[in-house]
């Protein structure tokens, strides 16, 4: 009995020391893992912290993965693109169209404005020109030479001298016309025929001044009344109109084909070509810048 009371108690005394020694061993081991946190943190720590300065950790930049868009987007977005590709250039050529169309129809209207009031252009008028010489019989006489019978006259001059007074002189024999003007440094880029003011000299003596005109209605109706007329002289009946003012009367006038000559920039003549005459012009009409 005393040996199995003492085995019992070897017994349950064995187990008490697994026990205690079981607990004190997990106790250690638990204390082994809270020293390893701690140190790990402390390593952490002294890793994030260098030179008293926190350096904090870096952190890699999130990727988001998006799905790619299927092919028939892809094409949907190639044909918008296309097709406003395609609507710009359009825009594009009708825009610059439209400016080619108001520069051209600009530079038109520039021509025609320059065409209006000058009128006369030196350039149209030849070698061979239509001249006409009219008048009222109680007025002056006036020159207008011609491209041809049914153009603007090119230059339109009215002399002092009273177209009686021509006739007289053209009854007794040839007659000679000069009309002359100053010669300036700003009139070199003048036309001749665009002079405005002129002496006049008939057969060599002075006959006053002759000035340029511009072809009015009145010059401008003359001239078409004379338009079939190639030469010769002759009167056309006044108008009734004009019966009242100063100059009226019948209309004398002589037309007749002209030969021009250019000399120089300051000097040009007109010559009437008469084909019963074999010899000299019976008129002559001389202008000259001096």
């Amino acid at each position: 009995m005393k040996t199995i009371m003492a085995k019992s108690s070897q017994d349950l005394s064995s187990k008490k020391q697994f026990n205690w020694t079981t607990k004190v061993s997990n106790e250690e081991q638990q204390h082994e893992v809270v020293e390893e946190d701690t140190s790990l943190k402390i390593s952490s720590n002294t890793n994030n912290t260098k030179d008293g300065k926190t350096v904090t950790p870096l952190k890699l930049p999130e990727v988001s993965i998006s799905k790619s868009p299927s092919l028939n987007t892809i094409h949907e977005e190639k044909r918008d693109d296309a097709k406003l590709i395609q609507e710009s250039e359009t825009s594009a050529s009708a825009s610059a169209s439209t400016r080619r169309k108001a520069v051209v129809a600009k530079l038109k209207s520039v021509l025609t404005s320059l065409g209006k009031n000058r009128g006369n252009f030196q350039q149209g008028l030849g070698t061979k020109v239509v001249g006409t010489l009219f008048g009222h019989k109680n007025g002056h006489v006036h020159f207008a030479f011609q491209k041809d019978a049914n153009s603007q006259p090119a230059f339109l001059v009215e002399l002092a001298t009273p177209i009686s007074g021509l006739v007289h002189e053209m009854s007794s024999g040839l007659v000679r016309i000069a009309l002359e003007c100053d010669k300036t440094d700003e009139k070199k880029s003048t036309r001749l025929i665009d002079e405005p003011l002129w002496r006049t000299y008939c057969n060599g003596k002075k006959c006053g001044f002759a000035t340029t005109r511009e072809c009015g209605p009145k010059e401008l109706q003359i001239l078409k009344a004379v338009e079939p007329i190639s030469m010769g002289v002759g009167v056309l009946p006044r108008n009734e109109e004009e019966s009242d003012e100063c100059d009226s009367g019948d209309v004398m006038y002589m037309r007749a084909k002209f030969e021009r000559v250019v000399g120089s920039r300051d000097s040009e003549a007109f010559y009437m070509m008469n084909p019963d005459c074999d010899g000299a012009a019976e008129l002559s009409i001389y202008l000259l810048r001096v």
